[in-house]
Protein backbone atom coordinates (compact mmCIF):
# COMPACT_ATOMS: atom_id res chain seq x y z
CA UNK A 1 0.00 0.00 0.00
CA UNK A 2 1.55 3.32 -1.02
CA UNK A 3 2.14 5.64 1.70
CA UNK A 4 0.70 8.82 0.08
CA UNK A 5 -2.75 6.95 -0.02
CA UNK A 6 -5.64 9.26 1.76
CA UNK A 7 -6.63 8.26 5.03
CA UNK A 8 -10.23 8.35 3.30
CA UNK A 9 -8.85 5.53 1.40
CA UNK A 10 -7.71 3.40 4.03
CA UNK A 11 -10.80 3.89 5.90
CA UNK A 12 -12.72 1.96 3.15
CA UNK A 13 -9.92 -0.69 2.76
CA UNK A 14 -8.19 -1.70 6.14
CA UNK A 15 -11.31 -3.48 7.06
CA UNK A 16 -14.98 -4.99 5.74
CA UNK A 17 -17.59 -2.26 4.55
CA UNK A 18 -19.54 -3.26 7.88
CA UNK A 19 -21.56 -0.30 9.60
CA UNK A 20 -20.34 0.88 12.69
CA UNK A 21 -23.43 0.81 14.34
CA UNK A 22 -25.40 4.01 15.87
CA UNK A 23 -23.45 6.31 18.24
CA UNK A 24 -24.44 5.69 21.29
CA UNK A 25 -23.58 1.74 20.74
CA UNK A 26 -19.78 3.42 19.40
CA UNK A 27 -19.70 5.04 22.92
CA UNK A 28 -20.80 2.03 24.86
CA UNK A 29 -17.94 -0.16 23.26
CA UNK A 30 -15.64 2.59 24.05
CA UNK A 31 -16.32 2.96 27.65
CA UNK A 32 -17.10 -1.06 28.20
CA UNK A 33 -13.87 -2.40 26.24
CA UNK A 34 -13.82 -4.61 23.19
CA UNK A 35 -12.01 -7.06 21.55
CA UNK A 36 -11.60 -5.24 18.37
CA UNK A 37 -8.56 -5.98 16.16
CA UNK A 38 -7.44 -2.31 15.84
CA UNK A 39 -5.36 -3.46 12.65
CA UNK A 40 -8.34 -4.47 10.69
CA UNK A 41 -11.27 -1.88 11.86
CA UNK A 42 -12.04 1.09 10.17
CA UNK A 43 -9.82 3.76 11.49
CA UNK A 44 -12.18 6.20 12.22
CA UNK A 45 -14.03 3.49 14.23
CA UNK A 46 -10.48 2.76 16.22
CA UNK A 47 -9.98 5.87 17.12
CA UNK A 48 -13.03 6.85 18.49
CA UNK A 49 -12.87 3.49 20.85
CA UNK A 50 -9.79 4.39 21.81
CA UNK A 51 -9.28 7.95 21.94
CA UNK A 52 -13.00 8.22 23.89
CA UNK A 53 -11.30 6.00 26.84
CA UNK A 54 -7.74 7.48 26.98
CA UNK A 55 -9.34 11.14 26.98
CA UNK A 56 -11.71 10.16 29.94
CA UNK A 57 -8.72 8.79 31.52
CA UNK A 58 -7.09 11.70 31.48
CA UNK A 59 -9.62 14.13 31.96
CA UNK A 60 -10.16 12.76 35.77
CA UNK A 61 -6.78 12.80 36.12
CA UNK A 62 -6.45 16.59 35.24
CA UNK A 63 -9.33 17.22 37.35
CA UNK A 64 -7.57 15.75 40.33
CA UNK A 65 -4.72 17.99 39.87
CA UNK A 66 -6.82 21.40 39.36
CA UNK A 67 -9.07 20.42 42.43
CA UNK A 68 -5.99 19.29 44.33
CA UNK A 69 -4.45 22.63 43.99
CA UNK A 70 -7.45 24.51 44.54
CA UNK A 71 -7.93 22.57 48.23
CA UNK A 72 -4.34 23.56 48.92
CA UNK A 73 -4.37 27.22 47.82
CA UNK A 74 -6.90 27.61 51.08
CA UNK A 75 -3.45 26.88 53.11
CA UNK A 76 -1.12 30.34 51.25
CA UNK A 77 0.76 30.88 48.80
CA UNK A 78 3.79 28.97 50.74
CA UNK A 79 1.80 25.97 50.57
CA UNK A 80 0.98 26.07 47.03
CA UNK A 81 4.96 26.75 46.38
CA UNK A 82 5.63 23.70 48.33
CA UNK A 83 3.27 21.59 45.90
CA UNK A 84 5.50 23.05 43.12
CA UNK A 85 8.63 22.64 44.34
CA UNK A 86 7.95 19.22 44.95
CA UNK A 87 6.27 18.54 41.76
CA UNK A 88 9.54 20.08 40.45
CA UNK A 89 11.39 16.95 42.45
CA UNK A 90 8.95 14.42 41.02
CA UNK A 91 9.09 15.71 37.63
CA UNK A 92 12.45 13.53 37.49
CA UNK A 93 10.09 10.41 38.75
CA UNK A 94 7.69 11.16 36.22
CA UNK A 95 10.26 11.48 33.19
CA UNK A 96 11.08 7.91 34.16
CA UNK A 97 8.15 6.51 34.79
CA UNK A 98 6.28 8.36 31.58
CA UNK A 99 9.75 7.35 29.86
CA UNK A 100 9.33 3.66 30.40
CA UNK A 101 5.65 3.52 29.93
CA UNK A 102 6.31 4.68 26.49
CA UNK A 103 9.04 1.54 25.80
CA UNK A 104 5.95 -0.65 27.14
CA UNK A 105 3.14 0.75 25.08
CA UNK A 106 5.42 0.51 22.24
CA UNK A 107 6.53 -2.97 23.11
CA UNK A 108 3.25 -4.50 24.03
CA UNK A 109 1.09 -3.03 21.16
CA UNK A 110 4.00 -3.93 18.62
CA UNK A 111 3.62 -7.54 20.07
CA UNK A 112 -0.15 -7.29 19.96
CA UNK A 113 -0.18 -6.41 16.00
CA UNK A 114 2.08 -9.52 15.83
CA UNK A 115 -0.31 -11.81 17.17
CA UNK A 116 1.84 -12.52 20.04
CA UNK A 117 -0.13 -12.10 23.22
CA UNK A 118 2.04 -14.73 25.25
CA UNK A 119 4.88 -12.43 24.38
CA UNK A 120 3.10 -9.18 25.46
CA UNK A 121 2.23 -10.94 28.44
CA UNK A 122 5.85 -11.39 29.74
CA UNK A 123 6.44 -8.18 28.40
CA UNK A 124 4.16 -6.67 30.86
CA UNK A 125 6.03 -8.39 33.48
CA UNK A 126 9.17 -7.16 32.84
CA UNK A 127 7.79 -4.06 32.59
CA UNK A 128 6.59 -4.39 36.25
CA UNK A 129 9.95 -5.36 37.93
CA UNK A 130 11.66 -2.80 36.14
CA UNK A 131 9.40 0.03 37.68
CA UNK A 132 9.48 -1.33 41.11
CA UNK A 133 13.37 -1.22 41.30
CA UNK A 134 13.51 2.39 40.13
CA UNK A 135 10.93 3.27 42.86
CA UNK A 136 13.44 1.95 45.44
CA UNK A 137 16.20 5.27 45.35
CA UNK A 138 13.27 7.93 44.94
CA UNK A 139 11.77 6.59 48.09
CA UNK A 140 14.96 6.47 50.32
CA UNK A 141 16.03 9.66 49.49
CA UNK A 142 12.20 11.31 49.63
CA UNK A 143 12.07 10.26 53.11
CA UNK A 144 15.69 11.21 54.09
CA UNK A 145 16.31 14.18 52.85
CA UNK A 146 12.48 15.81 51.95
CA UNK A 147 13.91 19.06 53.92
CA UNK A 148 17.10 19.25 52.41
CA UNK A 149 15.83 18.85 48.59
CA UNK A 150 13.34 22.28 49.33
CA UNK A 151 16.24 24.25 50.36
CA UNK A 152 17.69 23.33 47.62
CA UNK A 153 14.48 24.21 45.29
CA UNK A 154 15.06 27.60 47.13
CA UNK A 155 11.71 27.18 49.46
CA UNK A 156 11.03 29.57 51.89
CA UNK A 157 10.63 28.95 55.89
CA UNK A 158 7.53 27.74 55.98
CA UNK A 159 8.23 25.47 53.17
CA UNK A 160 11.07 23.67 55.07
CA UNK A 161 9.49 23.72 58.21
CA UNK A 162 5.83 22.90 57.49
CA UNK A 163 5.92 21.12 54.23
CA UNK A 164 8.55 18.34 53.94
CA UNK A 165 5.82 15.94 54.81
CA UNK A 166 4.31 16.21 51.51
CA UNK A 167 7.47 15.79 49.81
CA UNK A 168 8.45 12.75 51.95
CA UNK A 169 4.79 11.25 51.34
CA UNK A 170 5.00 11.83 47.71
CA UNK A 171 8.49 10.41 46.87
CA UNK A 172 8.43 7.95 49.81
CA UNK A 173 5.63 6.22 48.29
CA UNK A 174 6.32 6.43 44.62
CA UNK A 175 6.06 2.92 43.69
CA UNK A 176 2.52 4.04 43.06
CA UNK A 177 2.95 6.23 40.74
CA UNK A 178 5.30 4.41 38.85
CA UNK A 179 3.12 1.27 38.84
CA UNK A 180 -0.09 3.07 37.92
CA UNK A 181 2.12 5.01 34.77
CA UNK A 182 3.39 1.45 33.27
CA UNK A 183 0.55 -1.15 34.54
CA UNK A 184 -1.98 1.44 32.45
CA UNK A 185 0.57 1.73 29.39
CA UNK A 186 0.33 -2.14 29.48
CA UNK A 187 -3.42 -1.91 29.38
CA UNK A 188 -2.87 0.84 26.55
CA UNK A 189 -0.91 -1.16 24.59
CA UNK A 190 -2.63 -4.03 24.43
CA UNK A 191 -5.49 -1.82 23.37
CA UNK A 192 -7.93 -2.51 26.76
CA UNK A 193 -7.95 1.50 27.05
CA UNK A 194 -11.34 1.52 28.86
CA UNK A 195 -9.55 -0.48 32.06
CA UNK A 196 -6.72 2.07 31.70
CA UNK A 197 -9.83 4.79 31.91
CA UNK A 198 -11.47 2.76 34.70
CA UNK A 199 -8.40 2.30 37.07
CA UNK A 200 -7.66 6.53 37.07
CA UNK A 201 -10.85 6.74 37.61
CA UNK A 202 -10.95 5.41 40.65
CA UNK A 203 -7.46 6.30 41.78
CA UNK A 204 -8.59 10.13 41.14
CA UNK A 205 -12.15 9.72 42.47
CA UNK A 206 -10.78 9.14 45.99
CA UNK A 207 -8.41 11.36 45.74
CA UNK A 208 -10.49 14.00 45.25
CA UNK A 209 -12.98 13.25 48.31
CA UNK A 210 -10.07 12.82 50.26
CA UNK A 211 -8.49 15.58 49.85
CA UNK A 212 -10.59 18.39 51.71
CA UNK A 213 -11.04 15.68 53.99
CA UNK A 214 -7.70 15.12 54.92
CA UNK A 215 -6.29 18.50 54.40
CA UNK A 216 -9.36 20.13 56.56
CA UNK A 217 -10.24 17.53 58.99
CA UNK A 218 -13.48 17.14 58.34
CA UNK A 219 -15.85 14.75 60.37
CA UNK A 220 -13.84 11.93 62.10
CA UNK A 221 -10.74 13.01 59.82
CA UNK A 222 -7.83 14.37 61.56
CA UNK A 223 -6.67 18.10 60.20
CA UNK A 224 -3.30 16.94 58.29
CA UNK A 225 -2.87 20.38 55.97
CA UNK A 226 -0.50 19.81 53.44
CA UNK A 227 0.06 16.70 54.36
CA UNK A 228 -3.37 14.86 54.12
CA UNK A 229 -2.81 16.36 50.42
CA UNK A 230 -0.38 14.37 49.90
CA UNK A 231 -1.78 11.12 51.69
CA UNK A 232 -5.14 11.34 50.13
CA UNK A 233 -2.85 11.19 46.77
CA UNK A 234 -1.32 7.64 48.03
CA UNK A 235 -4.01 6.44 48.94
CA UNK A 236 -6.70 6.86 45.95
CA UNK A 237 -3.14 5.69 43.42
CA UNK A 238 -2.36 2.83 45.85
CA UNK A 239 -5.95 1.67 45.53
CA UNK A 240 -6.35 2.08 41.73
CA UNK A 241 -2.76 -0.04 41.61
CA UNK A 242 -4.60 -2.96 43.54
CA UNK A 243 -7.34 -3.01 40.96
CA UNK A 244 -4.80 -2.76 37.69
CA UNK A 245 -3.08 -6.09 39.39
CA UNK A 246 -6.50 -7.57 39.96
CA UNK A 247 -7.77 -6.83 36.41
CA UNK A 248 -4.19 -7.65 34.51
CA UNK A 249 -3.94 -11.35 36.46
CA UNK A 250 -8.08 -12.17 35.37
CA UNK A 251 -7.59 -10.91 31.93
CA UNK A 252 -8.60 -7.97 29.90
CA UNK A 253 -9.97 -8.03 26.33
CA UNK A 254 -6.42 -8.17 24.57
CA UNK A 255 -4.23 -9.12 27.63
CA UNK A 256 -3.85 -11.70 30.63
CA UNK A 257 -0.80 -12.58 32.68
CA UNK A 258 -0.69 -16.45 33.93
CA UNK A 259 0.81 -16.99 37.03
CA UNK A 260 3.22 -19.10 35.04
CA UNK A 261 4.83 -16.00 33.46
CA UNK A 262 5.81 -14.38 36.93
CA UNK A 263 9.59 -14.38 36.76
CA UNK A 264 12.86 -12.40 34.77
CA UNK A 265 13.21 -12.81 30.92
CA UNK A 266 16.40 -11.31 30.56
CA UNK A 267 16.41 -11.03 27.03
CA UNK A 268 12.66 -9.35 27.06
CA UNK A 269 13.38 -7.16 30.30
CA UNK A 270 16.65 -5.42 28.42
CA UNK A 271 14.36 -4.96 25.16
CA UNK A 272 12.11 -2.79 27.51
CA UNK A 273 14.94 -1.48 29.25
CA UNK A 274 17.04 -0.21 26.23
CA UNK A 275 13.31 0.86 24.32
CA UNK A 276 13.06 2.95 27.40
CA UNK A 277 16.43 4.41 27.53
CA UNK A 278 15.25 6.83 24.94
CA UNK A 279 12.14 7.61 26.32
CA UNK A 280 13.48 8.14 29.59
CA UNK A 281 15.97 10.37 28.38
CA UNK A 282 13.72 12.49 26.60
CA UNK A 283 11.39 12.69 29.80
CA UNK A 284 14.26 13.98 31.78
CA UNK A 285 15.38 16.46 29.14
CA UNK A 286 11.99 18.02 29.53
CA UNK A 287 11.10 17.41 33.18
CA UNK A 288 14.54 18.65 34.47
CA UNK A 289 14.32 22.32 32.36
CA UNK A 290 11.16 22.58 34.32
CA UNK A 291 12.99 22.09 37.49
CA UNK A 292 15.90 24.67 36.46
CA UNK A 293 12.73 27.34 35.20
CA UNK A 294 11.52 26.72 38.70
CA UNK A 295 14.04 27.51 40.13
CA UNK A 296 14.58 30.79 38.40
CA UNK A 297 10.87 31.54 39.59
CA UNK A 298 11.84 30.56 43.22
CA UNK A 299 14.64 33.55 42.90
CA UNK A 300 11.34 35.74 41.71
CA UNK A 301 9.42 35.16 45.19
CA UNK A 302 6.89 32.69 46.33
CA UNK A 303 3.80 34.39 44.42
CA UNK A 304 5.79 33.88 40.94
CA UNK A 305 5.87 29.86 42.28
CA UNK A 306 2.52 29.96 43.01
CA UNK A 307 1.02 31.66 40.24
CA UNK A 308 3.30 29.18 37.86
CA UNK A 309 1.98 26.12 39.55
CA UNK A 310 -1.60 26.99 39.35
CA UNK A 311 -1.35 28.26 35.79
CA UNK A 312 0.51 24.77 34.86
CA UNK A 313 -1.69 22.84 36.81
CA UNK A 314 -4.99 24.52 34.40
CA UNK A 315 -2.78 23.68 31.14
CA UNK A 316 -2.31 20.08 32.83
CA UNK A 317 -6.02 20.20 33.21
CA UNK A 318 -7.15 21.41 29.28
CA UNK A 319 -3.96 19.21 27.83
CA UNK A 320 -4.75 16.00 29.31
CA UNK A 321 -7.94 15.22 26.51
CA UNK A 322 -5.31 16.19 23.91
CA UNK A 323 -2.50 13.78 25.46
CA UNK A 324 -5.54 10.76 25.95
CA UNK A 325 -6.46 11.41 21.94
CA UNK A 326 -2.44 10.99 21.49
CA UNK A 327 -2.15 7.79 23.30
CA UNK A 328 -4.75 6.49 21.15
CA UNK A 329 -2.27 7.80 18.37
CA UNK A 330 0.66 5.50 19.84
CA UNK A 331 -1.28 2.30 20.33
CA UNK A 332 -2.52 2.62 16.72
CA UNK A 333 0.75 3.49 14.97
CA UNK A 334 2.55 0.35 17.32
CA UNK A 335 -0.35 -1.92 16.45
CA UNK A 336 -0.41 -1.33 12.58
CA UNK A 337 3.66 -1.14 12.29
CA UNK A 338 3.34 -4.49 13.73
CA UNK A 339 0.92 -5.36 11.26
CA UNK A 340 2.65 -4.50 8.64
CA UNK A 341 -0.04 -1.06 7.57
CA UNK A 342 2.91 1.27 7.86
CA UNK A 343 0.48 3.63 5.85
CA UNK A 344 -2.21 2.95 8.07
CA UNK A 345 -0.09 3.99 10.80
CA UNK A 346 0.55 7.26 9.61
CA UNK A 347 -3.01 8.26 8.47
CA UNK A 348 -3.91 7.94 12.34
CA UNK A 349 -1.38 10.17 13.79
CA UNK A 350 -3.12 12.94 11.20
CA UNK A 351 -6.45 12.46 11.64
CA UNK A 352 -5.40 12.85 15.48
CA UNK A 353 -3.56 15.60 14.91
CA UNK A 354 -6.54 17.44 13.10
CA UNK A 355 -8.34 16.90 16.35
CA UNK A 356 -6.01 17.63 18.80
CA UNK A 357 -5.84 20.91 16.63
CA UNK A 358 -9.87 21.44 16.73
CA UNK A 359 -9.98 21.43 20.82
CA UNK A 360 -6.80 23.16 21.36
CA UNK A 361 -7.60 26.06 19.34
CA UNK A 362 -10.70 26.28 21.14
CA UNK A 363 -8.78 26.48 24.99
CA UNK A 364 -6.98 29.05 23.61
CA UNK A 365 -9.37 31.18 23.08
CA UNK A 366 -10.93 30.54 26.69
CA UNK A 367 -7.25 31.63 28.06
CA UNK A 368 -7.15 34.53 26.03
CA UNK A 369 -10.24 36.39 27.39
CA UNK A 370 -10.89 34.39 30.80
CA UNK A 371 -7.14 34.43 31.86
CA UNK A 372 -7.31 35.95 35.42
CA UNK A 373 -10.93 34.79 36.43
CA UNK A 374 -9.36 30.95 35.93
CA UNK A 375 -6.52 32.10 38.24
CA UNK A 376 -9.14 33.68 40.74
CA UNK A 377 -10.80 30.31 40.87
CA UNK A 378 -8.21 28.88 42.86
CA UNK A 379 -6.41 31.88 45.21
CA UNK A 380 -7.46 35.48 46.13
CA UNK A 381 -3.99 36.77 46.27
CA UNK A 382 -3.76 39.41 43.66
CA UNK A 383 -0.20 38.98 42.96
CA UNK A 384 -0.59 35.22 42.31
CA UNK A 385 -3.62 35.99 40.11
CA UNK A 386 -1.85 38.32 37.82
CA UNK A 387 1.13 35.80 37.39
CA UNK A 388 -0.71 33.29 36.66
CA UNK A 389 -3.11 35.23 34.45
CA UNK A 390 -0.28 36.31 32.20
CA UNK A 391 1.11 32.87 32.06
CA UNK A 392 -1.89 31.38 30.25
CA UNK A 393 -2.30 34.59 28.53
CA UNK A 394 1.12 34.14 26.96
CA UNK A 395 0.00 30.47 26.42
CA UNK A 396 -2.85 31.03 24.37
CA UNK A 397 -0.82 32.90 21.17
CA UNK A 398 0.27 29.34 20.51
CA UNK A 399 -1.86 26.84 22.26
CA UNK A 400 -2.90 24.72 19.29
CA UNK A 401 1.19 23.82 18.42
CA UNK A 402 0.78 21.70 21.90
CA UNK A 403 -1.75 19.96 19.96
CA UNK A 404 0.28 18.94 16.69
CA UNK A 405 3.64 18.29 18.73
CA UNK A 406 2.00 15.41 21.26
CA UNK A 407 0.66 13.37 18.74
CA UNK A 408 3.93 13.77 16.97
CA UNK A 409 6.02 12.82 19.77
CA UNK A 410 3.25 9.84 20.61
CA UNK A 411 3.84 8.53 16.87
CA UNK A 412 7.33 8.36 16.97
CA UNK A 413 7.32 6.86 20.61
CA UNK A 414 4.66 4.41 19.59
CA UNK A 415 7.03 2.78 16.91
CA UNK A 416 9.48 2.17 19.47
CA UNK A 417 11.55 5.92 17.83
CA UNK A 418 12.06 6.88 21.70
CA UNK A 419 16.05 8.61 20.89
CA UNK A 420 14.65 11.09 17.87
CA UNK A 421 12.52 12.93 20.43
CA UNK A 422 15.17 13.35 22.84
CA UNK A 423 17.20 14.77 20.54
CA UNK A 424 15.23 16.98 19.90
CA UNK A 425 14.04 17.83 23.32
CA UNK A 426 17.92 18.34 24.45
CA UNK A 427 18.32 21.40 21.85
CA UNK A 428 15.34 23.01 22.48
CA UNK A 429 15.17 22.89 26.14
CA UNK A 430 18.38 22.78 27.40
CA UNK A 431 20.48 24.49 24.66
CA UNK A 432 16.99 27.04 24.24
CA UNK A 433 14.50 27.18 26.89
CA UNK A 434 16.77 27.38 29.96
CA UNK A 435 19.32 29.85 28.85
CA UNK A 436 16.46 31.99 27.06
CA UNK A 437 14.53 31.98 30.29
CA UNK A 438 17.17 33.06 32.75
CA UNK A 439 18.87 35.69 30.08
CA UNK A 440 15.38 36.93 30.09
CA UNK A 441 14.12 36.75 33.83
CA UNK A 442 17.50 37.37 35.25
CA UNK A 443 19.90 39.38 33.02
CA UNK A 444 17.29 41.63 31.94
CA UNK A 445 15.21 41.64 34.95
CA UNK A 446 11.78 40.72 33.21
CA UNK A 447 11.59 38.20 36.23
CA UNK A 448 8.33 36.31 35.78
CA UNK A 449 7.87 37.39 32.74
CA UNK A 450 11.06 36.15 31.07
CA UNK A 451 10.14 32.91 31.78
CA UNK A 452 7.03 32.49 30.22
CA UNK A 453 8.12 34.21 26.73
CA UNK A 454 11.17 31.63 26.85
CA UNK A 455 8.85 28.62 27.20
CA UNK A 456 6.64 30.09 24.34
CA UNK A 457 9.48 30.69 22.48
CA UNK A 458 11.14 27.13 22.43
CA UNK A 459 7.89 25.25 22.73
CA UNK A 460 6.31 26.89 19.78
CA UNK A 461 9.27 25.69 18.27
CA UNK A 462 9.96 22.38 18.98
CA UNK A 463 6.06 21.71 18.25
CA UNK A 464 6.63 22.49 14.75
CA UNK A 465 10.01 21.39 14.42
CA UNK A 466 8.90 17.84 15.93
CA UNK A 467 5.72 17.44 13.03
CA UNK A 468 8.14 18.67 9.91
CA UNK A 469 10.81 15.45 11.01
CA UNK A 470 7.28 13.46 11.70
CA UNK A 471 6.47 13.77 8.35
CA UNK A 472 9.80 12.69 6.52
CA UNK A 473 8.91 8.85 7.78
CA UNK A 474 11.56 7.54 9.03
CA UNK A 475 9.93 5.85 12.12
CA UNK A 476 8.48 3.74 9.94
CA UNK A 477 11.48 1.51 9.71
CA UNK A 478 12.27 1.23 13.55
CA UNK A 479 12.31 -2.15 15.10
CA UNK A 480 11.11 -3.38 18.67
Amino acid sequence: MSQDTPPSTLDAAAAPAVPAGPLWRELRDALRGTNADYTKIPLRRAVFLLAVPMVLELVLESTFAVVDIFFVARLGPSAVATVGLTESMLFLLYAIGIGLAMAVTAVVARRIGEGKREEAAITAVQAILVALLVSVPFAIAGMVFAQDLLRLMGADAWSVAHGYPYMQWMLGANAVIMLLFVINAIFRGAGDAAIAMRVLWLANGLNIVLCPLLIFGIGPFPEMGIEGAALATVIGRGTGVLYQLWVLFKGGQHIRVAASQLRVHGAILWNIVRTSLGGVGQMIVAMTSWIFLMRILASVGSEAVAGATIAMRLMMFTLMPAWGMSNAAATLVGQNLGAGEPARAEASVWRIGWYNMAFTVLISVVFFFFHDALIGLFTQEPRVIAIGGEWLRILSYSYFVYGWWMVAVQAFNGAGDTVTPTKINLVFFWLIQIPLSYLLAISLDWQHTGVFWAVFVSETAVGLFTLWLFSRGGWKSVKV
